[in-house]
């Protein structure tokens, strides 16, 4: 039995979880990515966010991020190895992080006192991840975690999303949502990302988001108009609450206590990256 509060988990991951984000939509990122010979954006995304994992190919790829074409993620994987190591990789990712982090929120926060304290509770909360069945959070799990506590609470926040997100991947499944439909669901709710912007970075085409509608009318989860049913929203809650259920584990062991002084933490954070700028106005909504 948890001794936390409903959904404490999901509200500290969803405070937690942008900043960590931040990093791809940062021209710091583009950057450092295009000094090492990674001009295309979605090959630098596919870089940044497999390198842990090693030169691997397509398919582990396609697996793990699920949602993304595979004709997509084969234009780009594994040639994008040849340009520059997946160690490399690495080391130009947390440089962006540390240019990115400094300018969205200020060194003052960077190198302040909750700075710390947030590194370490996450990073507490960290070591109640799980391995198995957990490939993307496997992979950074095995990475050193940075000296300079901006960058070790980035590390740890991205442990604490690959390890959620790789739960997340099992709820989708058995929920059988395909990659599309469950993008389509998702921003049916009016919480994920807009179609254009689905669209256009996961490789699919209008034409495959509107197939994918009428398979969920088909099923009963979205109506004529597009948007989610009574059983639809049935079953993009029972989503999110195995995928709850299935991240439980790090934040029981940080405890109700510090789940809420990260969640605070975290969420100060992100209001102040969010000021600044850190995502595009029109990135979520149903638009």
């Amino acid at each position: 039995m948890t001794s936390l509060p409903p959904r404490a988990g999901r509200h500290c991951h969803n405070s937690v979880n942008p900043l960590h984000s931040t990093v791809y939509f940062s021209p710091d990122y583009t950057k450092e990515l295009v000094a090492l010979g990674i001009e295309d954006e979605r090959a630098s995304y596919f870089a940044g966010r497999a390198a842990a994992m090693g030169a691997v190919g397509p398919g582990t790829i396609t697996a793990t991020f699920y949602n993304f074409n595979h004709e997509l993620v084969a234009r780009h994987v594994p040639a994008v190895w040849d340009i520059a190591s997946p160690e490399a990789v690495l080391a130009a990712r947390l440089r962006a992080v540390d240019s990115t982090l400094r300018r969205l929120l200020g060194d003052d926060v960077v190198a302040s006192p909750e700075m710390a304290e947030a590194a370490r509770l996450a990073l507490r909360a960290a070591e109640g991840c799980t391995r198995h069945a957990r490939p993307l959070y496997a992979a950074h799990a095995d990475l050193p975690v940075p000296e300079e506590a901006h960058l070790a609470y980035w590390h740890a926040a991205t442990l604490l999303r690959e390890h959620r997100g790789d739960g997340h991947l099992m709820a989708l499944l058995d929920a059988e949502l395909d990659p599309l439909e469950a993008l389509v669901s998702h921003t049916a709710t009016g919480k994920g990302m807009a179609p254009r912007w689905v669209i256009a970075s996961r490789g699919w085409r209008r034409s495959d988001w509107e197939a994918a509608q009428e398979r969920l009318r088909g099923r009963g989860v979205l109506d004529a108009e597009g948007e989610l049913t009574e059983a639809g929203t049935a079953l993009r809650a029972e989503v999110e609450e195995r995928t709850d259920r299935l991240d439980l584990a790090p934040y029981e062991l940080l405890g109700a206590d510090g789940v809420a002084r990260l969640t605070e933490l975290a969420r100060g954070f992100l209001m102040t990256a969010l000021a600044a700028g850190a995502f595009p106005a029109d990135l979520t909504g149903k638009g």
